[in-house]
């Protein structure tokens, strides 16, 4: 490879190729993020859960619009973003605390991975990139801190007689929470 391959900035694009392939696998990310939480979102409405269920349908919106945020910004740098295939998307929940174990536990990896993107972009001096994922950065931290909270109103109000039934309103009013801080 000469050294004009390995700029990163050239005639044609603004990104090296394998920082390309980890954008895409982040749009990846992003779409299973969205279809999971749009099951998640199925499954809680089936079970009653409506307003859990909202903050589901919301979120699962909110992590598309993260999948299209990385897809045009990949294409604006004169990459290939890639429509990815999205399979193997969980159907059935035992409870509604299962839920949102899981969105935390997701919301972790999602972070590992950004914060693998960053890592990588500051290494090969890909600042333009690095600053863009910066926004990604803030955004997971927001994502890891309401699912917390959501796991929080599990212990605090407990799941027994109208405890669910509370808990359900409460999630309605998560989201709203957390965008008013903002």
């Amino acid at each position: 490879m000469n050294i004009k391959e390995k700029e990163i900035v050239t005639l044609k694009r603004s990104l090296l190729m394998d920082t390309e392939e980890k954008l895409n696998k982040q749009v990846e990310m992003e779409g299973k993020s969205s279809a999971y939480y749009l099951s998640m979102a199925s499954w809680a409405e089936m079970q009653g859960f409506s307003h859990s269920a909202k903050f589901l349908y919301d979120h699962a919106e909110e992590e598309r619009g993260h999948m299209l945020k990385l897809f045009r910004y990949i294409n604006e740098a004169g990459g290939h973003a890639i429509q990815p295939e999205i399979t193997d998307i969980r159907q059935h929940f035992n409870s509604l605390r299962e839920v949102f174990e899981l969105i935390l536990e997701h919301e972790i990896e999602v972070t590992k991975s950004i914060n693998n993107i960053v890592d990588h972009c500051f290494n090969v001096k890909d600042f333009a990139t690095f600053s863009f994922m910066q926004w990604y950065v803030t955004e997971q931290r927001e994502e890891e801190t309401v699912a917390r909270r959501a796991l929080e109103i599990f212990d605090i109000i407990g799941e027994e007689g109208v405890g669910l039934w509370t808990i359900d309103q409460e999630m309605g009013k998560l989201h709203a929470t957390n965008d008013s801080e903002v």
